[in-house]
């Protein structure tokens, strides 16, 4: 009768286990497509991703490189201040969205230019993203602002 208790003890703890690592499976495949790994534009240019990645991209909107096209296609290029990238993005772009300032996208890098499906900027006149901050910081083009 014991030997029946200990193996049943036993394939219970067996089931939790697979039970468990099945679900930290799903999980972790659920979550696949909604993480979106942050690059700066130095690490694109060091190492490309994949077309297929899906990542966020961050800086600021390069001076002079903003041009409207036609309909709603805007081009222009983000940099950290050592490396640039170019930038494709179809949509409306935020209201406060302009050239040197702030900006992170979220889209895939294809042939060279970063095609965005999304374009944050900032929301008003001090806030910029904190993983821009510290990309700016990095290459020492970020400077903290009076107060």
């Amino acid at each position: 009768m014991k030997g029946l208790k200990k193996k049943r003890r036993i394939q219970v703890i067996a089931l939790a286990f697979v039970a468990l690592a099945v679900s930290a499976g799903l999980i972790g495949f659920a979550f696949k497509d909604g993480i979106n790994y942050y690059r700066s534009p130095s690490q694109v240019m060091e190492e490309p991703p994949t077309p297929n990645e899906t990542f966020r991209i961050g800086g600021l909107v390069e001076d002079g490189t903003l041009v409207r096209g036609q309909g709603e296609t805007v081009t222009f290029a983000v940099t950290d201040g050592v490396a640039s990238v170019p930038v494709a993005y179809t949509g409306v772009l935020p209201d406060l969205f302009e050239e040197n300032q702030g900006m992170v996208g979220t889209g895939k890098y294809v042939d060279g230019t970063f095609l965005a499906s999304e374009i944050l900027a900032k929301h008003d006149e001090s806030y910029m993203p904190k993983e821009v901050i510290d990309t700016l910081k990095e290459t020492g083009v970020y400077v903290e602002p009076e107060s």
